[in-house]
């Protein structure tokens, strides 16, 4: 019978097989000829001391027991183009995972995504990378894929209770991803391979019938009689249907501005928001390795951090091993930062939003725009950083203990944040509150992390795209909205996911809830 065994080994036995099988022979008791496989089940770092270790959860096959190596395969989609239509508004996880589902169920998806195909989208990032120019309907949040495709394909998440986080990583390795994903306790695609899966879920989409439409922005849901109708896209043209699903992602600002011109229910939601922090890879090794040098078998070094200042939770989110900072702003007249690495983390610095939890009595000044209040407050920031940095996208940056002091940094070396920086006090961005807590968070930061706290780390700011500022409220039942029949709220921008594998778990739920319905 095979035997599934938990334990710790060095780094470079956990990443050599020949010396595993020797490892294991040791500890089963039995020659290294006498296994035929060693399946390894989930792995992870434990660095608590200076020895680090790797934690395997393996299961070992001897010679004569039964084993025949597991091929993922997609499930058995119908062709649906005859099918009845849902429209799916947004080409991120939840929508594509959404339009999957759909099909799976027998239903022909329609999805439209304001933005260009994965690849169409390159020369957008280009443009604002080098040219400083936002394209408002392709760019690192807009686009196929969503967010996530250039922003990362960071995979782990909190929200296993939510649904099957083991289909959704089975369903990206049937589409091209590495079978590392389903092992590792941080899965992880890179910016670099992540692309080529979405441009495959797409063309899986269109050859079992459903539509994938781009370059096709909403500009109005059509309702009567508090039920969905269809939609009116830029060009006005109508696609009808009485199911919808909106998944629009947390930056679809004219999305939330029309629902709440229709009076469609929707309301201010809590998020978290500071600046993006920039150290070297190497400094990031040293303190969680406790290490001069990171050797050959250990991947580059994350770190998570919270601390609780003045009553407020501060953390470390979307942190990027060996990555690089983007400029994801989605209008003219804003600077938004975000972090991504490529599937080797192989750049020289590392990066994480440091970001602070907001209360929605933090919006009162914005009060007069009712629920798109939190909307307000961030974009005013993002303006206001593009002003201090000379109204292009150059970012607002600053040496970290500079920060702490309230003193502007005399100069800042490059960074990894193409468009480039400003030296600038940073408490000129933020209210002063926000600012304060994170002159005080660092300092605590830099107690529990001996090294974090550096005048070598550059703060760019600010990381303010961490949720959606507005929650589009749903029957906790049936998922669909509150008020109108056949819209289905869905994913970040609706508020009820936070990252790809619970925002491709709503879509996937929504569509669910669909075909439940129209049974």
């Amino acid at each position: 019978m095979p035997k599934e065994l938990l334990l710790q080994v060095t780094p470079e036995i956990a990443a050599n097989e020949s010396l595993l099988k020797d490892h294991l022979s040791k500890q089963i008791k039995v020659s290294v000829q006498e296994i035929q496989h060693v399946s390894i089940l989930k792995r992870s770092i434990d660095a608590r001391q200076k020895a680090i270790k790797i934690n395997l959860k393996v299961i070992i096959y001897l010679k004569g027991e039964p084993f025949q190596e597991t091929k993922i395969e997609l499930p058995l989609y119908k062709d649906v183009s005859s099918a009845q239509e849902v429209i799916v508004v947004g080409a991120g996880p939840a929508g594509l995972f959404a339009a999957l589902q759909l099909i799976e169920l027998g239903l022909k998806p329609i999805v439209l995504e304001r933005g260009k195909d994965v690849r169409g989208r390159r020369r957008d990032l280009k443009a604002i990378n080098r040219e400083h120019i936002v394209n408002e309907d392709s760019n690192y949040c807009f686009g196929e894929g969503g967010a996530g495709t250039y922003s990362d394909g960071k995979l782990y998440t909190r929200s296993k209770k939510r649904g099957d986080v083991t289909r959704i990583l089975e369903l990206l390795v049937a589409f091209g991803a590495s079978e590392d994903i389903l092992v590792e306790a941080h899965p992880h695609i890179g910016t670099n391979k992540l692309p080529k899966i979405i441009e495959d879920i797409r063309n899986k989409i269109i050859e079992f019938g459903g539509q994938v439409l781009f370059d096709t922005r909403v500009t109005d849901i059509l309702v009567k009689n508090n039920e969905v109708e269809g939609i009116v896209t830029q060009t006005g043209d109508k696609i009808l249907a009485n199911k919808l699903i909106l998944a629009t992602g947390h930056s679809a600002r004219d999305i939330f501005e029309l629902l709440d011109k229709k009076k469609i229910f929707i309301e201010a939601k809590p998020f978290a928001l500071g600046v993006r922090a920039e150290h070297s890879q190497e400094l990031i090794d040293s303190i969680q390795y406790s290490c001069d040098y990171r050797g050959d078998y250990l991947p580059p070094a994350p770190y998570s951090i919270v601390k609780q200042v003045n009553g407020r939770g501060m953390y470390s989110f979307c942190m990027c091993p060996g990555g690089v900072i983007a400029p994801c702003a989605t209008s003219p007249g804003e600077v938004v930062t975000n972090g991504w690495s490529p599937s080797k983390r192989d750049q020289a610095t590392a990066n994480s939003g440091i970001v602070i939890e907001l209360k929605l009595e933090d919006f009162k000044p914005f009060a007069k725009f009712g629920a798109l209040a939190g909307m307000e407050f961030q974009k005013s920031i993002e303006q206001k950083a593009w002003h201090l940095a000379g109204e292009t996208q150059k970012v607002p940056a600053q040496r970290m203990i500079d920060f702490t002091q309230n003193k502007v940094s005399a100069d800042i070396p490059k960074t990894s944040y193409v468009p480039g920086t400003t030296s600038v006090e940073m408490g000129q961005v933020f209210p002063g509150f926000l600012s304060q807590i994170l002159r005080e968070g660092f300092k605590e930061f830099g107690k529990s992390m001996r090294g974090y706290l550096t005048n070598e780390a550059i703060l760019h700011a600010p990381e303010s795209r961490t949720s959606s500022p507005v929650r589009i409220p749903r029957d906790p039942m049936t998922l669909e909205h509150l008020q109108i029949k056949g819209l289905y709220p869905c994913g970040e921008g609706a508020g009820y996911a936070g990252g790809i594998i619970s925002a491709a778990i709503d879509g996937e739920k929504c569509a669910l809830m669909i075909a439940e319905a129209l049974k």
